[in-house]
């Protein structure tokens, strides 16, 4: 699939090449630590220097304003030019930004997505729970109204960047008493405030992105309430979208360059050396055709943003076939390179990139959830038996 072209975009294209060229940064990117925040933020700062700082957000928050057409290009040639991830960054510009944008107050956008761009403000996501991780709607952290304050108390689990945040997306029940979907609310939550605990968790990686958030007694302002007050299912849905959706994008082009790596790698025979493996070949041929699916996929939803601003649940779609795939992509690298592919103290450190990407099938739902707000949403097939609701 090729997306249109016209000598707009190829002007666009040369500009977006151009600057990734002069500015991606030489140095690797910290897996983990105080080092990691700090060189994710910097890389933000530069981007927003350059003009590049929310290439999709509209141009009076800030934003490049770019069309979707623009998005994929950037998209591309920053996978192109293997610019880091936005790492630390990631919740805040692809989710947190956008529903703030599209839910919150004009003083909390006016306060919040400055900072967001400028790289000065890293943000987390508290939905999941130990007891309601995809049916996020048995969430059981619970606020209730003191004065002009929320009085916070319960946990939070999984929650990435936790122990690196400055603020965070945090989802409560504020009405006991309400059904599943009711009676919750989006708030912003200060992770400096008193009571907060942040006990950092250590993934199958090694690394300790992920943290538990425990809230004791912890006091909102009122005013921090995104959207209104038990309305918070429909802004966390919201949130989700852009999660599920065009919040993906660099990802999932990211991961076809690591395809044709591996084409590169090991399905070219060099002089001298004996045929390409028919099986290898094979296996290959596979995944690049499955790249090209996902590239599909992808140029679809960014085909059905032009005439939505918020994502709907097609983007499950996408972001089902993506966790499948990068496990498979990663896989095979090892495979391929048998016990060189082992090795952790390498530039690649292909080991540490398949066991992180078993993440992309559990964060923002799991495979099984998706399947089924897949077939409920989309297709219109009747609830599973015993499936959980889908969120």
């Amino acid at each position: 699939m090729h997306i249109i072209t016209s000598k707009e975009l190829d002007l666009f294209r040369a500009e977006c090449r151009d600057w990734l060229a002069d500015n991606v940064p030489r140095e690797p990117r910290p897996p983990e630590g105080p080092e990691m925040r700090q060189f994710d933020c910097a890389w933000q700062q530069r981007q927003h220097a350059g003009g590049w700082a929310g290439i999709s957000w509209p141009k009076e928050y800030g934003g490049r304003g770019a069309s979707v057409l623009e998005q994929l290009i950037w998209y591309e040639e920053y996978a192109r030019a293997h610019a880091p991830p936005a790492g630390a960054m990631f919740v805040a510009l692809s989710h947190a930004g956008p529903t703030l944008i599209s839910a919150a107050s004009d003083s909390q956008k006016s306060f919040h997505l400055p900072k967001i761009l400028k790289g000065e403000a890293v943000w987390c996501q508290g939905f999941s729970e130990p007891s309601a991780g995809s049916d996020l709607a048995a969430l059981r952290c619970r606020a209730t109204l003191d004065g002009d304050d929320l009085l916070i108390n319960g946990t939070k689990i999984w929650t990435s960047y936790g122990p690196h945040a400055d603020y965070q997306e945090l989802l409560v029940r504020t009405d006991a008493t309400a059904a599943r979907h009711k009676g919750i609310s989006w708030v912003i939550c200060d992770m400096k405030l008193p009571g907060i605990e942040i006990r950092p968790i250590k993934a199958m990686s090694g690394l300790t992105q992920f943290a538990q958030v425990f809230y004791d007694n912890v006091r909102i302002p009122r005013a921090n309430l995104v959207g209104a007050m038990n309305d918070g299912w429909r802004v966390a849905m919201t949130t989700l979208g852009f999660e599920r959706g065009t919040g993906m994008i660099g990802h999932q082009l990211e991961l076809s360059t690591t395809v044709e790596r591996l084409v590169r790698d090991f399905a070219t025979a060099r002089p001298g050396e004996r045929p390409v493996d028919e099986a290898v070949a094979a296996r290959l041929a596979q995944l690049r055709a499955q790249a090209a699916a996902l590239r599909s996929l992808t140029v679809a939803s960014i085909s059905r943003a032009l005439h939505t601003s918020v994502p709907g649940p097609e983007g499950n779609i996408v972001a089902l076939y993506f966790g499948e795939l990068i496990r498979n992509v990663y896989q095979a690298a090892l495979d391929l390179r048998a016990g060189e592919g082992l090795e952790r103290d390498t530039a690649e450190n292909w080991p540490l990139h398949y066991l992180e990407a078993f993440k992309w099938a559990i964060g923002g739902g799991t495979s099984e959830i998706r399947r089924h707000t897949i077939g409920e949403r989309l297709l219109g097939l009747p609830k599973a038996p015993s499936a959980r609701p889908a969120a």
